[in-house]
């Protein structure tokens, strides 16, 4: 699971709509209390930041219609609670910029 704290602008299509992906799985196992992955340090890093991701996932939306990819997936706003900013990292935006580049990507890190 990954939610990268990297511009959705600068992520390639792999990662953009990967992430989008993995936003929304989080996004269940908070508002559902589920288990599946409720241990993940990507699920516990945001959990009471739910306002947090839902403004991550609009920032993904953006960019997913600015590239014309079609998008019918919105979140329920009345779940999303908590810190409005994420500031907790599993890893610092320099090594996540680095894991990208080691991916040889055509994310434009």
């Amino acid at each position: 699971m990954r939610i990268w704290d990297i511009a959705p602008s600068k992520l390639c299509r792999q990662h953009l709509l990967g992430e989008h992906r993995e936003l929304h799985a989080i996004w269940s196992i908070l508002i559902h209390d589920k288990k599946g992955y409720s241990k993940h340090p990507e699920t516990k890093r945001w959990k009471g930041k739910l306002l947090a991701l839902y403004y991550r996932h609009q920032k993904l939306v953006k960019e997913m219609k600015k590239r014309r990819y079609n998008h019918n997936s919105d979140l329920d706003y009345s779940f999303a609670k908590g810190g409005r900013v994420q500031n907790d990292y599993i890893q610092s935006y320099t090594e996540q910029i680095k894991r990208l580049k080691r991916k040889k990507c055509r994310c434009k890190v």
